[in-house]
């Protein structure tokens, strides 16, 4: 993690959960990091626990992902009161349960314009930044195993409450795939992985899975990922990480 001392990373999500934890890690790297989330207050208050000069380090900013206007801004303020950004991990997402042949669709669409375009966004403007400063950045997208394939959870005649999160994941998978090849076809070196946990232990997570004690990652176990990512050497490139709980014998 070297070449990155004192480089700007922006976490989206990072009022809770992985984008928490990935925050203090890469404080603890020694990263200016800028924590991108609704709930200000709620980074606001991740800040008054870090240590003093950690502190210094840790810049929380209110943005929607899914609005275009408050990504602009927030990444307006970034490069104007830091430079640029040169690490993107795209970490915000949303989940509603339901079913998609009976739901709302308005509450759907929230979910892809959150999940997806979000990330289209952010990553837009963090490209931008690199390319013009001719910077060889790194951009991670929290992806999920269900961006890769959906188990069969029909039973108890009980069908599945995931509704477009799945599909707004495998939409994830092709985005990163996508931008790979553009980020090498618009010359420049700036990688792009995908990292995708299983079922995590965040706030998003239905309280159906969490009462049925179903062994889940931890959020730092997922940074941990993160991180290794960032600290791999330039020639290095990891497409995809994909980690699960160990179920135990």
């Amino acid at each position: 993690m070297e070449r990155w001392q004192n480089r700007v990373a922006a976490v989206t999500g990072a009022s809770s959960g992985i984008g928490a934890a990935t925050v203090k890690d890469l404080l603890k790297a020694n990263l200016i990091v800028v924590g991108l989330a609704r709930r200000l207050e709620r980074m606001e208050e991740l800040k008054a626990q870090l240590p003093a000069e950690q502190q210094k380090r840790f810049h929380a900013v209110a943005c929607d992902v899914s609005s275009q206007e408050s990504v602009d801004a927030a990444f307006d303020w970034i490069i104007k009161e830091l430079g640029g950004v040169d690490i993107l991990i795209n970490n915000a997402g949303i989940f509603k349960a339901g079913h998609v042949s009976i739901m709302n669709p308005v509450e759907m669409q929230q979910v892809i314009q959150t999940n997806v375009m979000g990330v289209v966004y952010c990553t837009q403007r963090a490209f931008k930044s690199m390319k013009e400063r001719n910077f060889d950045g790194h951009v991670v997208v929290v992806n999920s195993v269900l961006g890769h394939s959906i188990p069969f959870t029909v039973g108890d005649n009980k069908p599945p409450i995931m509704n477009v999160y799945a599909p707004s994941k495998f939409a994830l998978t092709a985005l990163t795939e996508i931008l790979r090849q553009e980020f090498k076809g618009l010359s420049t070196k700036i990688k792009i992985t995908s990292v995708s946990p299983g079922l995590t232990d965040t706030e998003i997570v239905p309280e159906q899975y969490k009462s049925a004690k179903i062994p889940s990652l931890k959020s730092e176990d997922v940074s941990s990922c993160i991180l290794f990512t960032l600290s791999t050497p330039p020639h290095m490139q990891v497409h995809e990480i994909t980690v699960k709980p160990a179920l135990g014998e």
